[in-house]
């Protein structure tokens, strides 16, 4: 059992959760994620890995009421235990794998919008712990909706960007980007987390501007293992899976619009089972040649 220390609502249908699991904490990196079964009949349920304390053998999750299975989790109380976690799964950021002399070389740009802010802070906090300040744009619709603004100022350089101008600047995260490189700023490299509508137009724009752009794809993950199809991708004509073979990829090599429409029909049964016809062998990773 995994108990859960800390439990905190943060904004609208956002919460945050301290989980007590040592093993998981002595092993994982920025850019991981975790499966999270609430009680012996939930579901599972793959989350990015918000933070991470080895010493305390402990990690951070940030989750949004959905389906069933995350409002039970929302209904949790401190002391309260998961029946289950798995992790940490998925390949680490390739931010971990870079020399230190290689890090140093590079203007480093996060693009965090709304949740994705939560999967941001770990490798933005890793730079940061590694002598590497990086800069932040953290996008949210309106206001009321902003969360880890503090936190993420103790990490790296933050600008937060409203749609509705309620706070901060105003406009999409990709106006904020155009409008720190006219600024002044200078990036080489950015990593985009976020809805995937926002990723891919922040990747239209990254490769105009020729930034190297990684984007995580866990917002199209479901069960965690490559088995169900929902987190099949197409990157540089090539089928990947998700969970198995990210969840970053190059942003540049992504088809969105592929990757939009299966989440469409993944959403229904018919849908499901159309895909898994239409795919073949390659619906799933175990499938796969």
């Amino acid at each position: 059992m995994y108990e859960i220390l800390k439990m905190k609502h943060l904004c609208a249908n956002n919460y945050e959760m301290r989980v007590k699991a040592p093993r998981i904490a002595s092993s994982c990196l920025p850019g991981q994620f975790l499966i999270v079964i609430p009680d012996p009949e939930g579901e599972r349920i793959p989350l990015t890995i918000a933070d991470y304390d080895r010493e305390a053998g402990t990690v951070d999750i940030v989750f949004q009421t959905i389906g069933a299975s995350t409002y039970r989790m929302a209904e949790f109380k401190e002391g309260d235990s998961f029946s289950d976690i798995a992790g940490p799964l998925g390949r680490p950021s390739e931010l971990t794998e870079m020399s230190e002399e290689e890090l140093k070389s590079k203007k480093i740009v996060f693009i965090a919008g709304g949740v994705g802010a939560a999967p941001v802070y770990p490798q933005a906090k890793w730079l940061k712990e590694h002598g590497i300040t990086s800069d932040v744009i953290m996008g949210f619709r309106t206001k009321d909706i902003i969360f880890w603004e503090d936190r993420m100022q103790e990490v790296a350089n933050v600008h937060v960007t409203t749609d509705d101008g309620s706070y901060g600047r105003n406009g999409m995260v990709t106006k904020c980007l155009e409008d720190l490189i006219s600024e002044g700023h200078e990036y080489d490299y950015c990593v985009v987390i976020g809805p995937m509508i926002m990723m891919k137009f922040a990747c239209l724009l990254t490769q105009k501007l020729g930034i190297k752009t990684i984007v995580s794809m866990n917002p199209i993950m479901v069960d965690g293992t490559g088995m169900c199809g929902a987190c099949r991708v197409t990157v540089g004509g090539e089928v990947k899976f998700a969970c198995v073979d990210g969840p970053e990829f190059d942003g540049s090599l992504i088809d969105f619009d592929e990757a939009m429409r299966r989440q469409t029909l993944y959403k229904t049964e018919e849908g499901r089972k159309l895909l898994e016809f239409q795919e073949g062998d390659t619906h799933t990773c175990g499938g796969r040649k």
